[in-house]
């Protein structure tokens, strides 16, 4: 009899301990797919940057390109140090203003014209 006993008891241990693990398992999944969710955005920020190093690069490659000329070096010295040539001269252009014009009278004096003031 005291054999019987024990053995409803062990049970119960391996079945807590089996619940245990599989607690144990399921923590280290969840673990797991959180971490492969962070590499998954870590590789798609670095995609977006690699796509903006390129389009970067793309461009100083266009520079050096237009400075290997004299053109291009003619270009860059009028644009940072605002040189000219000898004889030429400035031009401004000024884009027209879209305001409308106000007549000269405010309100108050429309309403005192009015009444002959």
């Amino acid at each position: 009899m005291p054999r019987g006993k024990r053995r409803p008891l062990r049970d119960y241990l391996i079945g807590v301990a089996l619940i245990v693990l599989l607690g144990y398992l399921l923590f280290l999944v969840a673990d797991i797919f959180r971490k492969e969710e962070i590499a998954r955005e870590t590789a798609k920020e670095a995609a977006r940057e690699m796509v903006e190093l390129d389009e970067r690069y793309a461009t100083l490659e266009r520079n050096l390109d237009d400075l290997g000329t004299e053109r291009g070096r003619e270009a860059s010295y009028r644009d940072q140090f605002g040189v000219a040539r000898p004889g030429e001269e400035v031009i401004i252009v000024v884009t027209p203003s879209s305001e409308v014009p106000q007549s000269g009278l405010t309100w108050w004096r429309k309403l005192l014209g009015w009444f002959g003031l």
